[in-house]
């Protein structure tokens, strides 16, 4: 398959898989627990494949020193003061320190790379990631992970600008708002930013 570059150097992109969206006693912007357990092995056994393959895995972790960091967005500020919205603990959302920070055990091995630098949807703002993935000659992003409409699809639209081929793993993303939102982020991604595969047609795809 032609992903459009001359030599597919991939990395796996794993956005915010730690225990603020999926586990249920501490999330403080949770998926169901249901759905918590399906993105969790999703991940698991993809990230194994990519692991027997030499893909290298990256964990894209959110992390803010204070309230006023976060409060800086107005967006954000507005969502903290609707209690019917989804995002309705953003100004409580991995603090610094806190438990949701951490990575979800199952999913991190010591052979992953950790960039605990995001602070915003877009895991290259702020961060240092385009350095990590510039410096290992990386060209081919694998983005998996939570929330598929907004710091998936952001990140996706960031790698594309950025010049990144862009492949989101299906069945290793979702989302706090529900399947619309998911699928809308998935169509946009198709449309004009990147490919949508399952994990096993994305190894086929940078192995050709």
């Amino acid at each position: 398959m032609n992903l459009g570059v001359d030599v597919v150097r991939p990395a796996v992109i794993a956005i915010d898989l730690h225990r603020g969206h999926l586990d249920p006693e501490v999330a403080t912007m949770p998926l169901s627990a249901e759905r918590s357990k399906a993105v969790i092995e999703t991940n698991r056994v993809f990230f194994e494949k990519c692991r027997a393959a030499g893909i290298p895995v990256i964990h894209l972790l959110t992390l803010y020193r204070s309230v006023e960091e976060i409060r800086t967005n107005p967006f954000w500020r507005t969502r903290a003061e609707d209690p019917t919205a989804t995002r309705k603990n953003v100004l409580k959302h991995n603090l610094w320190g806190s438990p949701g920070t951490e990575v979800i055990t199952e999913l991190l091995d010591e052979r992953d790379w950790v960039v605990n630098t995001k602070r915003r949807y877009d895991c290259f703002i702020g961060s240092d990631l385009e350095f990590t993935l510039k410096n290992n000659g990386i060209n081919t992003l694998l983005l998996t992970g939570v929330n598929t409409n907004s710091c998936v699809l952001a990140t996706t639209v960031a790698a594309c600008v950025r010049d990144f081929a862009a492949i989101l793993i299906e069945e290793c993303v979702d989302t706090i708002d529900g399947p619309k939102a998911h699928e809308a982020a998935l169509t946009c991604v198709r449309a004009a930013f990147g490919w949508v595969m399952s994990g096993d047609e994305a190894l086929a795809a940078v192995r050709s």
